[in-house]
C-alpha cells in the first residue's frame, strides 16, 4: 500500500446528494481505494471544497501534524482548518458515505456535487463554486501553465 505503482484518482463525475447528505462515490474512485487502501474516506475542508483521503493517506498528514508546534500561529490555525474538520467516513451497502452537515455547510454543498480526480486525493465540489473554480482558472491557463512548466512538463 502507498507505493508509486497504486491505481489513481482520475476524471471527473457530477453527483447528487440525497435528503440526508449521503453521496454516491463513482465506481472508479471505489475501485482505487479497494485496490490500494482501507475502503473508506477521510474528508477535510480545503478552501471551497472538501479533500477526500484515502485513510493511509490521511494518517501521514496526521503524522506530520503531530511534529507541529502547538504555539506557532500559523501551524495552530492549519491545525484548527485543516485536521479539525477532518471526518471518517464509511462506505453504506449502496456505496454512499454520509458527509457530516457542517463539512456541506462549510463548502455550501447541497444538492449537486462534483468530484474531481486529484490523483492520491479527489475534491468534492458544490457544482456552482467548480463552476466558478473552472472560469477563473481557464482565464489564468497560461499563467498556471507557466508555473506548471517550471516542474518539468
Amino acid at each position: 500500500m502507498g507505493n508509486s505503482s497504486n491505481s489513481l484518482f482520475r476524471g471527473q463525475s457530477l453527483q447528487y446528494l440525497d435528503d440526508k447528505g449521503r453521496l454516491r462515490i463513482p465506481t472508479r474512485f471505489r475501485d482505487v481505494l479497494k485496490k490500494d487502501y482501507t475502503d473508506a474516506l477521510v474528508l477535510t475542508t480545503m478552501g471551497d471544497c472538501l479533500v477526500a483521503y484515502p485513510p493511509e493517506i490521511w494518517r501521514k498528514i496526521e503524522d506530520k501534524a503531530l511534529g507541529m508546534s502547538q504555539i506557532q500561529p500559523q501551524q495552530r490555525a492549519f491545525m484548527r482548518y485543516f485536521v479539525s474538520s477532518a471526518a471518517v467516513c464509511e462506505f453504506d451497502k449502496q456505496g454512499r458515505i454520509h458527509i457530516p452537515s457542517v463539512l456541506r455547510e462549510n463548502v455550501g454543498l447541497e444538492k449537486e456535487a462534483f468530484l474531481a480526480g486529484m490523483l492520491t486525493t479527489f475534491e468534492i465540489w458544490a457544482k456552482s463554486k467548480w463552476d466558478e473554480q473552472l472560469k477563473s482558472s481557464k482565464a489564468n491557463f497560461e499563467q498556471i501553465a507557466e508555473e506548471i512548466a517550471n516542474f518539468g512538463f
